[in-house]
């Protein structure tokens, strides 16, 4: 994997945070046996568990196992229930290149721990467009795989401050596959989130500051998706 280091960081507070992700990780845990279902979507009933913020329009569909995400420009779709503590969500991304007209392989993207720092206990009380800069104001991890029309994948902290987009790790690889699954694994575990695709370890971050609790979304921009899978588990130990 040819990896890119991180540029030089704006703030203090950044800077101490990339620091310590550099230092010696702990060991990976063994995969947890005792997790339970907390929740899924089969995307056979609709988007009632989903609300989509669209900067120019687009369409967001769920039928028969299959939530489609077409758009000509940004767009995220979130789980309307927020998640806390010790947790996995897992699902499964093909990126559609068909000639459609939003059928650019690039951008699967995900926020997660998201709050709004204007209204943090509702994240759906101060609205928005769908467009990138919109979500300055959130405090969240956000990873982007293929990105930049398929040519980087990053993970960023973001701090709730406009214009401030922290980042943590900035990679070449992975990148997407067009008309491949792509299955996503993420692991909120209190100071540490990890983030594996089709199998590969890609994100391993020890966050001394961590967010351990909010909302999670599916982004993208400018492309057409279909996932599939969704199950969101309670790790052993946790709660909430």
């Amino acid at each position: 994997m040819r990896r890119r280091r991180p540029p030089v960081l704006l703030s203090l507070t950044v800077a101490v945070l990339t620091a310590l992700t550099t230092a010696a990780a702990p060991p990976a845990p063994r995969p947890d046996h005792h997790r339970r279902l907390l929740a899924h979507d089969d995307f056979r009933h609709g988007t009632g568990q989903w609300r989509a913020e669209l900067e120019r329009g687009g369409s967001v569909t769920a039928r028969d196992g299959v939530l489609d995400v077409d758009v000509p420009a940004g767009a995220s779709v979130w789980f309307t229930r927020p998640f806390s503590g010790r947790y996995e969500i897992d699902f499964t991304a093909t990126p559609v290149a068909a000639g459609g007209p939003n059928d650019r392989v690039s951008d699967l993207n995900s926020f997660w721990n998201a709050r709004d720092a204007r209204s943090p206990e509702d994240l759906f009380a101060t609205p928005r467009s769908g467009a990138l800069a919109e979500y300055d104001h959130l405090t969240t991890y956000y990873a982007g795989v293929g990105a930049n029309y398929n040519t980087t994948t990053r993970l960023r902290r973001y701090v709730g401050v406009a214009g401030e987009r922290p980042l943590v790790y900035d990679y070449t690889a992975p990148l997407l596959t067009a008309n491949r699954p792509h299955r996503v694994r993420l692991v909120s575990d209190g100071h540490r989130v990890r983030y594996w695709c089709n199998g590969e370890l890609v994100f391993d971050f020890a966050d001394p500051l961590p967010y351990t609790s909010g909302w999670f979304a599916f982004r993208t921009t400018f492309s057409h998706f279909h996932v599939t899978d969704f199950r969101v588990w309670r790790l052993g130990g946790g709660r909430g």
